[in-house]
């Protein structure tokens, strides 16, 4: 709508994509604040509470929290996008095609679990991994579509490794797989990957937009793909969304996001990496997700070769919940990590 402004009236003020990404988190921002404590009081009076598994620490406490508040985020990015966004560019319009698709995805499991009361209900492991692969093949092949680059980048080095070709499509699956659901384990405690998400967003739309920038590359020595930068807009709107829903997610939380909003979380991360050729710096952009998913594939194959557990409970906050600290301690300190981790991996975008 804003990009149209510029193009039908000459309106130069909104053909900047800076100022349409900030529109866009405003816009997200405050109408997450505005829907969520109505849909709070709608879901409460619904019983549509999140099914706590009776194995998590201090899991009575939580077991009238409604869920599925990630359709709310989702929502607003949707309406910051058609209003501060260019529709007709092709990396927008996959975007968007990523935030429903797992959203979906997410909205299935959750309502599952919350018409059966249980958290093992939902989507079998399976059938989420199936529809996983469905929606990430269809952006994959909207990115082919477009003629989007298929090169393979290294952090440091200013050339290209190889071209991936074809090989690209198994790769990204991958990623598309390992972040949603990576992101979708760290979802344990109040904020936890609400924050990291937000900050994962921010640095992801950095980098987007200085793949979009002519200049900008140019000068840091990094890939300049056209078109890529108006993605940042997606960036700062699920950024804006996010940190709205924070306002009620915080502890102790009022909602949670459920898988609906997990899952989208982790796909547009993928998403927003591919884009900005950093799959590689996403390990340090999502720090948190990672070491979450590795404490998890660490017990398991622990406990399956010697019969042993590494960690107290997996995912690692529960680890750490065990052994008594404060919920609220291993969120903020799990927060400056991630912090920390994407200021690396920023810096390392000079270092070419």
């Amino acid at each position: 709508m804003l990009y149209a402004l510029y193009q039908f009236f000459d309106i130069n003020f909104f053909s900047y994509i800076t100022v349409r990404a900030g529109l866009g988190f405003i816009v997200s921002f405050s109408l997450t604040l505005f829907i969520l404590p109505r849909y709070i009081a709608w879901a409460i009076s619904k019983n549509a509470n999140q099914p706590i598994s009776k194995y998590v620490p201090a899991h009575n406490e939580k077991r009238h929290t409604p869920t599925m508040g990630g359709a709310i985020f989702l929502i607003s990015t949707m309406i910051a996008m058609l209003i501060s966004a260019d529709m007709t560019n092709i990396y927008i319009d996959t975007g968007l095609v990523a935030i429903v698709g797992f959203g979906w995805i997410g909205f299935q499991d959750d309502l599952g679990k919350v018409l059966s009361g249980d958290n093992l209900e939902g989507l079998t492991a399976r059938g989420k991994l199936v529809r996983q692969l469905i929606v990430g093949l269809v952006v994959i092949a909207m990115l082919f579509y477009a003629g989007f680059p298929t090169e393979f980048y290294l952090p440091f080095i200013k050339t290209p490794i190889f071209d991936m070709g074809y090989f690209a499509i198994p790769f990204w699956i991958l990623l598309f797989l390992a972040t949603s659901n990576a992101v979708n384990l760290t979802d344990g405690l109040d904020g936890l990957a609400t924050v990291p998400a937000v900050i994962a967003l921010i640095s992801l739309g950095l980098i987007t937009y200085v793949t979009g920038h002519a200049i900008i590359s140019n000068y840091l020595l990094v890939p300049n793909i056209k078109g890529v930068g108006e993605v940042t807009i997606l960036a700062t709107s699920f950024a804006g969304g996010l940190l709205g829903f924070l306002w009620y997610n915080c502890h102790p939380a009022e909602i949670f996001m459920g898988d609906t909003g997990s899952l989208s979380i982790g796909g547009v991360l993928a998403y927003l990496a591919i884009l900005g050729k950093s799959e590689v710096l996403l390990l340090a952009i999502g720090f948190i997700f990672v070491v979450e998913t590795i404490s998890v594939i660490l017990q398991v194959a622990s406990f399956k070769l010697r019969g042993k557990r590494v960690f107290l409970m997996a995912p690692i906050h529960h680890h750490f919940e065990l052994k008594k600290w404060a919920e609220n301690k291993i969120i903020v300190r799990f927060w400056m990590i991630a912090i920390i981790s994407n200021l690396l991996a920023l810096i390392s975008f000079k270092f070419r």
